[in-house]
């Protein structure tokens, strides 16, 4: 019985260090990608709304 256990804690440690490290690298390359993204910058020319003209 204490093998089984053994297997089993074997397998769950596996799987929550696969789990760990797949989280781990998400969020590395989302730090990753939002700092190589280039800031908006606003717009130079600012538009007015304008009333639409009537002929």
């Amino acid at each position: 019985m204490a093998n089984l256990l053994d297997l089993a804690m074997l397998i769950l440690a596996s799987l929550g260090a696969l789990a760990f490290g797949i989280l781990t690298a998400y969020a590395i390359l989302r730090v990753g990608f939002a700092l190589m993204r280039v800031p908006r910058r606003p717009a130079l020319v600012k538009t007015q709304p304008q009333a639409p003209r009537i002929a």
